[in-house]
């Protein structure tokens, strides 16, 4: 089930909208493209998403050419998922919505109510940072270190040199292989929470299936001025 958030500007500027409840899916990715919602002009907010060059500097020209198209503009690190406490994390990801459009979907905000596998019960507020043609309806693709880079290949080895991300599509699989992505993205993993505030790989083995309900995302979201 799922209430939209929709952002009006940034920081802790959010205002409800009241939408019924509906189910979806979750999926996981991370390409290290520049993401759909970095471009200007996508949705009515102050700034597009952020984006980072190789060496995670920030970058503020939203016209700056994707680093899967062979610019300069990357997936910031900080885009990683991270938990407040055991049952509750934040993150963004690409997101699809029966009835709506990429002005729509860029940058509103989800609550995720989790309701299969270990996770099931546990809450993960997302903003949408990205859409997809991809995408099926009602699809939530978390941006999740190791989760796998689709049909974007070339992002992630542009951006740190190599990546032994796993499956092209699904990333990892095991902890072994989530000790293998690049070291900024690797923390201890010592619970099932839904990632940490410092960039992670917690996530990597999450599965799909949701519901949702509301909640605005955290004031200091990494990906927005």
């Amino acid at each position: 089930m799922f209430t939209p958030i929709r952002t009006l500007g940034l920081a802790s500027l959010f205002a409800a909208t009241s939408y019924a409840q509906s189910t979806g899916s979750t999926t996981r990715y991370w390409d290290c493209c520049k993401t759909s919602c970095a471009w200007s002009g996508k949705a009515s907010v102050t700034a597009p998403v952020l984006t980072c060059d190789a060496n995670q500097n920030t970058l503020t020209d939203p016209n700056v050419k994707s680093g899967c198209d062979g610019g300069t503009a990357f997936a910031c690190a900080n885009n990683s998922p991270w938990a407040v406490d055991d049952n509750t994390a934040y993150g963004f990801a690409a997101v699809s919505i029966a009835g709506g459009t990429e002005s729509s979907w860029c940058c509103a905000c989800y609550e995720l109510t989790f309701t299969s596998t270990a996770i099931s019960g546990k809450k993960m507020i997302i903003q949408a940072t990205n859409t997809g043609g991809d995408l099926g309806s009602n699809q939530f693709d978390i941006m999740i270190p190791g989760g796998g880079v689709g049909i974007f290949t070339q992002g992630c080895p542009a951006q740190y040199g190599s990546w032994n991300g796993g499956a092209t599509y699904g990333g990892v699989s095991s902890r072994t292989e989530c000790d293998n992505l690049p070291k900024l993205f690797v923390k201890d993993a010592t619970s099932a929470s839904i990632g940490s505030r410092a960039p992670t790989t917690r996530a990597c083995l999450s599965k799909r299936s949701l519901a949702l309900a509301s909640s605005p995302l955290s004031p200091d979201a990494p990906a927005f001025r």
